[in-house]
């Protein structure tokens, strides 16, 4: 009976070691499941369960439903969660890095995007590192355009206007338009319009079409004046936790994520527009007076944000130039 014993022993000591060697993550998000960008993280933490063989498994909470917004960052560096999403320039306040690509006019089109993602990558990775934090991929949003229930033809006609701010970036460029600046995350836009707490806003048309931009705004201005990014990252503590082969598995799948998220933006971007369009949005080429008063806009952000930046912004900037 001894070496049955023995046996019995060494087995239940083995599924006692396959039970703990389970990861179970929760993760919150800012976005709602119809988002790219969730759609995006689902497949990421499936390519992840699968990786594992179902050694790591991740729970995502989209729309904000676990943890608000602006709380995600200091969440994942404290431990409070192990990873989640943030949109990079919320924390603009905290780090000018975090807001470098929020600059309008600075980076227009994805292939610019792209260009002032890789000048700044090492940069904004080591910013992240300082705080606990491995950033995992890096996702932009569609160009920026200009929705309003108002036209809006010269930049006096945003004078006094209620401008919804999502970051510190977009509260700026109101103050610098004559527009007065109010705060509405993403799942509370439509309300903010219904109740006349905005009446203008600057978003993705990813971000117009989930909050049904047609039921509370008439025009739609394309000034694609920049791609806002997203980060997935993790908390760096809890990522060395895992196994080597677990953490590769979770690698891997983020660069795969990144490479499908920035195609997805693409890809969400056309049929964005077009179903604004069907749903009777009005998609205005903005005239010259407008697009001049936002590049003019541009210009001095840029120079306030090298200012705050200091040597290490300058030379992001003179690498994303080059």
């Amino acid at each position: 009976m001894q070496p049955l014993k023995s046996f019995v022993a060494v087995l239940a000591a083995a599924c006692g070691t396959m039970v703990s060697a389970q990861t179970n993550w929760d993760m919150p998000t800012p976005y709602a499941d119809n988002i790219f960008h969730t759609q995006n993280i689902r497949t990421f933490v499936d390519d992840v369960k699968k990786a594992t063989s179902g050694q790591v498994n991740i729970t995502v909470h989209s729309n904000a439903s676990l943890i608000k917004h602006p709380d995600i960052l200091r969440a994942v560096q404290t431990g409070q969660v192990p990873l989640g999403e943030v949109l990079i320039s919320q924390f603009g306040n905290e780090d000018p890095m975090f807001e470098l690509d929020s600059l309008p006019f600075l980076a227009t089109g994805y292939e610019n995007a792209w260009k002032l993602y890789q000048a700044s990558k090492s940069t904004l990775e080591k910013r992240f590192a300082s705080r606990g934090i491995r950033v995992l991929y890096s996702v932009p949003w569609p160009g920026q355009a200009i929705f309003s229930k108002t036209p809006l033809n010269t930049m006096q006609d945003l004078r006094g206007v209620k401008f919804r701010a999502y970051n510190p970036a977009t509260s700026r460029i109101a103050e610098l338009a004559g527009a007065v600046p109010t705060t509405v995350q993403a799942a509370e836009v439509s309300q903010a319009f219904a109740t006349n707490l905005v009446s203008a806003m600057l978003t993705s048309s990813s971000t117009g079409v989930s909050s049904k931009a047609w039921e509370f705004s008439k025009y739609y201005y394309d000034t694609n004046a920049w791609h806002p990014r997203n980060v997935v990252m993790v908390n760096e503590r809890a990522f060395m936790q895992l196994s080597d082969a677990q953490r590769n598995a979770i690698l891997n799948a983020a660069a795969e994520a990144e490479k499908r998220g920035w195609q997805m933006a693409r890809d969400n971007d056309d049929t964005g527009k077009r179903t604004l369009a069907t749903n009777g949005l009005l998609i205005v080429v903005p005239g010259k007076d407008l697009v001049d008063g936002f590049v003019k806009i541009g210009h001095t952000m840029q120079a306030e944000w090298a200012k705050r930046a200091g040597p290490e912004g300058e030379a992001v900037l003179s690498a994303y130039r080059r």
